[in-house]
């Protein structure tokens, strides 16, 4: 059974950084892409963040975010990395990764970001 396991989050103030993580695991497991999505509170919708291809490392972050966000990855150990700097309140959301594996998608459980001023 394929799973997407995050850690990281946490209450931080402005200004602060995070690094968010998604690991993989499974059986063959052979990730194609990762995305990261937020979802704002206040019944807001889900928001594309950026993605990672995983052969060839090639990474888009969402223009409002480019320049304090930064996927990564390691690709030995199946993860997926969102570095966050300079984090702002509006940051503030639940992150999710989304993997797709084997021609299937995959959901993280979601972790909570909040940022306070």
């Amino acid at each position: 059974q394929v799973q997407l396991v995050q850690s990281g989050g946490g209450l931080v103030q402005a200004g602060d950084s995070l690094r968010l993580s998604c690991t993989a695991s499974g059986r063959t497991i052979v990730v194609q892409r990762m995305g990261w999505f937020r979802q704002p509170p206040g019944g807001k919708e889900r928001e594309f963040v950026g993605r990672v291809m995983w052969g060839s490392g090639d990474t888009i972050v969402t223009d409002s975010l480019k320049g304090r966000f930064t996927i990564s990855i390691d690709n030995a150990h199946n993860t997926g990395y969102l570095q966050m700097n300079n984090l702002k309140p509006e940051d503030t959301a639940v992150y999710y990764c989304a993997g797709e594996i084997g021609g299937s998608d995959y959901w993280g459980q979601g972790t909570q970001v909040t940022v306070s001023s």
